[in-house]
Formats: C-alpha cells, sequence, structure tokens
C-alpha cells in the first residue's frame, strides 16, 4: 500500500513537471507555457519564475501570430481570411487569459502588458472570411456534382455562422442540402408465380433502415414524391417461391413391453417350497408382456423463398453488387392413435396419443412463416453493403 502511494505521488510529480510553464516555453508551446504559468501565478503571484516564463512566451507568442498575419494579409488571398480571423480570437483570448493576472510585480518592475483591441480587425476579417465562404459556395453550386453541393453546403453554413445576415441564406443550405443528399429507394420485386399481401411486403421491408440513414444518405422503402431523384436502387428481389403439397404419411408399429406380474415360489424336487438361509420362502418374479399397436401420422408442408438483392447505382447505371438470398419454412405435425394395451407405450408415444392431426397451413400461411429469416437476410445484406452507398 505504502509503495503505491510513493509511486501515485511520484507520478503526479513527474506529469506536473512536464506539464510546467518552463517545459512547455523550452518545447516551444507558448500558449501552453502561457497558460501554465497564469495558473501558477494565481495561486502564487510573486512567483518571478512563472512571471519571467509568462512575459517571454507571451511576447513571442503575441509576435508569432502578428506576423502569420501580416504574410497571409499580404497573400492577399481571401482564402486567407478566415485564418486570419482565428489568429486574432487567438491573440484576444490569450490577451484575456493574461489579463486576469495583471498588473505583476517582479523585484521592483511592475509587469502590465497595454491592452489592444482586436476587435474592429476580428470582425473585418470575419465578414471578408464570410463573404469567401458565400461566394465559394455559389460557385460550388454551379457544378452540378454531389461533392460539389455537399461542400457549397459547409460554406454556406460556415458564412452563416460568421455573419448570417446573406438574403436567402437559409434557403440557400436548403438547397444544398437537398442536392447533395444521396436517396436510396429500397423496394420489393416480386417475380414468382405466387401473389402474397400487401402488408408481407410491408413488414419485409420493416428492417429499420433509417438507423442506416447518415449525413448525406437517405434511405426510402416508399417513393413519397414522383419527382425525387434517387441516386440508388437497392432491389429485393423475389424470383422464386416452391411451397409443397401437403403431405401425409402413415407409419404402423407394434410396441412391446415386458412388466413385473407378481411372482412364484421356487419349488424343490419334491414340490416344497424352497427357502433361503434365513429361512425365509424363495420368490421368483413374474413377467407378463404388453402390447399395443401404434399408428403414427406425420404432416409436413415446406416453402422455400430464393431470390437475391441488387445494388444498383443510377448516371451512371452500374450494378455494384448482387447477393443473394432465401429462406425456409418447415410445418410438422404428428399424431398418433393407439389399439391395445397403452400401458406398452412410452411417455412420448403416450403424448402423441393424444393429439389429433390437424388443418395443413395454406400456401400463403407458409410464405408468411418465412417472414422474419427473409428480413435478415436482407437487414444483413443492405448492412454490410453500406460502403457502396455515397
Amino acid at each position: 500500500m505504502k509503495r503505491s502511494v510513493i509511486f501515485v505521488l511520484t507520478l503526479t510529480i513527474l506529469l506536473q513537471g512536464c506539464g510546467s510553464s518552463k517545459k512547455q516555453f523550452e518545447r516551444g508551446n507558448y500558449d501552453a507555457a502561457v497558460t501554465s504559468a497564469v495558473r501558477q501565478l494565481r495561486k502564487k503571484p510573486d512567483d518571478t519564475k512563472q512571471i519571467t516564463t509568462l512575459e517571454r512566451s507571451y511576447t513571442i507568442a503575441n509576435e508569432q501570430d502578428l506576423e502569420r498575419v501580416r504574410f497571409l494579409k499580404m497573400e492577399n488571398n481571401p482564402r486567407n481570411y478566415d485564418e486570419i480571423y482565428q489568429i486574432y480570437q487567438r491573440l484576444n483570448d490569450r490577451q484575456s487569459l493574461v489579463r486576469t493576472v495583471l498588473p505583476l510585480r517582479s523585484g521592483s518592475r511592475t509587469i502590465d502588458f497595454p491592452y489592444v483591441d482586436y476587435m474592429e480587425e476580428m470582425i473585418a476579417a470575419k465578414r471578408k472570411s464570410a463573404d469567401f465562404y458565400y461566394a465559394h459556395g455559389m460557385d460550388l453550386m454551379k457544378n452540378g456534382l454531389k461533392d460539389s453541393y455537399r461542400q457549397a453546403y459547409y460554406e454556406f453554413v460556415r458564412a452563416k455562422e460568421y455573419v448570417g445576415d446573406y438574403e436567402g441564406i437559409d434557403n440557400k443550405i436548403a438547397e444544398a442540402k437537398y442536392l447533395g443528399m444521396s436517396r436510396v429507394l429500397v423496394s420489393l420485386q416480386n417475380s414468382s408465380m405466387i401473389r402474397f399481401p400487401q402488408e408481407f411486403e410491408d413488414d419485409l421491408l420493416n428492417v429499420n433502415l433509417q438507423s442506416l440513414n447518415s449525413e448525406w444518405i437517405e434511405y426510402h422503402t416508399v417513393s413519397y414524391d414522383e419527382k425525387t431523384k434517387y441516386d440508388y436502387f437497392i432491389n429485393v428481389n423475389v424470383r422464386h417461391i416452391l411451397v409443397s403439397p401437403d403431405q401425409t404419411s402413415q407409419v404402423d408399429s407394434v410396441i412391446k413391453r415386458e412388466v413385473e406380474d407378481g411372482f412364484i415360489y421356487q419349488l424343490d424336487k419334491r414340490g416344497n417350497v424352497m427357502k433361503d438361509s434365513l429361512g425365509n420362502d424363495i420368490k421368483t418374479k413374474k413377467y407378463k408382456t404388453l402390447q399395443c399397436a401404434l399408428i403414427s401420422t406425420l404432416q409436413t408442408k415446406s416453402c422455400q423463398i430464393e431470390g437475391d438483392i441488387e445494388t444498383i447505382q443510377i448516371n451512371p447505371d452500374k450494378l455494384l453488387k448482387k447477393d443473394p438470398i432465401g429462406a425456409h419454412s418447415i410445418f410438422e405435425h404428428v399424431s398418433a392413435r393407439a389399439l391395445g394395451d397403452v400401458a406398452a407405450l412410452s411417455p412420448g408415444q403416450l403424448a402423441r396419443t393424444k393429439s389429433q392431426v390437424i388443418p395443413f397451413p395454406s400456401d400463403i400461411e407458409m410464405i408468411l412463416r418465412c417472414s422474419e429469416s427473409l428480413k435478415n437476410a436482407i437487414r444483413g445484406s443492405v448492412q454490410s453493403n453500406r460502403r457502396l452507398i455515397i
């Protein structure tokens, strides 16, 4: 226990040392050095080492940022204004942080950095950055490509976040979002000879497709608007439905079982009852054979559904993937009649005699029994092919 405490204390000291303002300054992490120094000076305002580190880190960090701003402005590239705004924001935040411990005294010196108002520069850079994002978004909308619409959406959102007063900006965001979205229509195509109920079709496609939706991809099972253009089709093709005829088979068997039926005395040659060593009569168990005829009736019926799932891309038309799917259902029922002594039957055989022949399920009922396994096959195929939808 004592060793554990020592280890934790040692580790804490090491971590604090690694994160100290001096260490951060030596590594060139000037903002981290400023933050660490400020934190220590709030506890001990007269710590000269922390004051020195803060002064040097703060000065160098500001010089680097202002030098970067000058360079970006000289490039005169509208793309740069976002970075310029971010730098001014950083300068302002750094200044606000340091002012929480100013003024400081180190010996006979008073350290109190002059206040710089960055607001005007921040607002100007923010406005110019927003103008660039808006104009760039408008240019991207002309390309007619999904990726361009998606990028335009982000540009419009950023422009609104920065300024927010562009006329019709919300409509532009909605338009870019709509045009950048990939829409997938999942539908069931039944080319078999058997028609099944609409509710069965609806249930098969009820595979929680909403959980597959992402920022730029929507899965639909119903085409809500004839004008909606789909980028992908996932066709669940039911090609063959094989339902066997009702089948009944009968098996006749005779069940025999030996059961104890009392006892007889064991006699000697003279016809006297024999005795054991204790003087007790010697008895021998007597058995009899029970017999029962069992007529078992087996009712069976099966259904096999076969098909495939096609993932198709539109524009250009292309078959991306084709996966086989299938489902199987079986109906079995066993009943029996007994003729003879039912005591000869086992518990399982006796249970069968209490079951009667029942009506066979219809072909549609057999198909419906495949629903859950078919849904699992559809869900698995759609999920495994998500990477094909972009």
